[in-house]
């Protein structure tokens, strides 16, 4: 049995699911949430959060992998830019803490997902919901995304790149 941990990056929230595997069709569900970073504090203050819960994270459910989805954004570049410090600081974590990363597109994702890659949120969403048998669609929506990373982990296999230190 393995287990990953999926992130979802962001500054103010980062959305992390994690689960037990030995093949997709044999996948525990383990616990899910958000990391969240008050606005009011400063750039670097977010970041140290941000870095000291992924840890936290880490230490507590002693991952084997660690799965990311990389960053697409289109509209606003300052926050884009702010968005990719904060990944940075989360791939830095996890992969001094687990020594184990993978990266998915949000493309990668999609497809895993629902077979689609123009699926929207709510479709992802849903499918996490069906994939792990879930009366509701996990909340908030970081969560669930993060646990589609998870997912789509599980899914491929760990056929992507890897990263590792160890």
């Amino acid at each position: 049995m393995k287990r990953v941990i999926g992130f979802d990056p962001g500054l103010a929230i980062v959305g992390y699911g994690i689960m037990d595997y030995d093949d997709f069709s044999h996948k525990t569900l383990v616990d899910y949430g958000v990391i969240t970073t008050p606005k009011e504090e400063s750039f670097p203050v977010r970041l140290a959060i941000i870095y000291k819960a992924v840890k936290e994270l880490i230490s507590k459910y002693s991952p084997d992998e660690v799965a990311v989805e990389e960053l697409f954004f289109n509209t606003n570049i300052t926050t884009g830019i702010n968005v990719s410090h904060a990944r940075g600081v989360l791939l830095l974590a996890s992969i001094h803490h687990c020594g184990n990363l993978y990266e998915y597109t949000p493309l990668q994702i999609k497809q895993a997902m629902t077979g689609y890659g123009r699926a929207d949120k709510k479709q992802i969403q849903e499918m996490v919901r069906v994939y792990l048998d879930l009366e509701k669609k996990p909340r908030p929506d970081d969560a669930a995304d993060a646990l589609a990373v998870a997912l789509t982990h599980i899914q491929s296999g760990g056929f992507t790149e890897k990263f590792s230190i160890k």
